[in-house]
């Protein structure tokens, strides 16, 4: 007799998950199902908790109550499958710190600042990461000569190092023209179909995302929506979510713009720093 195979266990899964920051609530009773494999956009306006989803998944917040299931595991159980890009803090002219360097981070950690000069790493690693992005021309220039874009292409080479299974990039578009952010949400699609990795991305704006998306998470007004772009971006869905009206049009080439889209109420922010 043949042993029935198990169903593939998803890539993230919430199941009604309610958390607080400083004892007030975030938001409540958040049901997630993500599949491995699936370019997900995490989107919502500022301080409705879209990076304390990423803290959740990273293991550096406890819900208060639900569960969390995180590539098989609970948070913080895989973490060595996890590659983690934080808010990004550009660099400026005088950051002389080379791109490959920022790249090597990714292999000798931050927690005793730079790599020692005479520890070399393994260059295979560093020169494949920086290989995928596309990095290749301008990865031994400093980071501070660097544009946005080829700045934040070394950033995502240094989340691919270890190989991740799961990779989670906390607005990565931001202050990105447009022509970057397209090109940056296109490479991280390239890069997702090439390493079979799921990702989800946090962005204040779907559009640039909009061709690559398999989901979309929703935060806002203490809720948390998720599913399939055109079932979750629509006029009575967004407008249920803020309580407030917001009415999606979408342009000739296909583009969509909401409009009516209120902020977050400002008691709260899950914008913060990490080490």
């Amino acid at each position: 007799m043949t042993a029935l195979s198990q169903p593939e266990a998803p890539a993230v899964e919430l199941r009604g998950v309610t958390v607080e920051r400083d004892g007030r609530p975030v938001w409540r009773n958040a049901d997630v199902r993500i599949e491995q494999g699936e370019f997900v956009a995490v989107l919502g306006p500022n301080g409705a908790g879209k990076s304390t989803l990423l803290d959740l998944l990273l293991g550096l917040l406890r819900p208060t109550t639900g569960s969390i299931s995180v590539l098989g595991g609970g948070p913080g159980s895989n973490g060595d499958q996890i590659g983690y890009l934080p808010q990004r803090h550009a660099f400026d002219s005088t950051t002389r710190i080379r791109g490959v360097d920022i790249v090597r981070l990714g292999l000798d950690g931050t927690r005793f600042g730079l790599p020692l000069p005479w520890r070399k790493g393994p260059r295979e690693e560093v020169r494949k990461a920086i290989d995928l992005v596309g990095a290749s021309d301008y990865a031994g220039r400093s980071i501070g000569e660097c544009s946005g874009g080829e700045q934040q292409r070394l950033l995502i080479a240094r989340t691919l190092i270890s190989a991740p299974r799961l990779l989670l990039l906390d607005e990565p578009l931001d202050s990105l023209d447009l022509p970057n952010q397209s090109a940056v949400a296109a490479l991280v699609n390239r890069i997702r179909r090439q390493q079979g990795v799921t990702v989800l991305l946090v962005a204040h704006d779907v559009n640039p995302l909009l061709p690559y998306v398999d989901r979309v998470v929703y935060v806002a007004g203490g809720r948390v929506l998720a599913g399939k772009p055109e079932d979750v971006i629509t006029n009575q869905t967004l407008s249920d979510l803020y309580e407030s009206p917001v009415e999606v049009l979408r342009t000739s080439d296909g583009r969509l713009v909401v409009v009516g889209q209120p902020e977050a109420p400002a008691h709260h922010s899950d914008r913060h720093h990490h080490p």
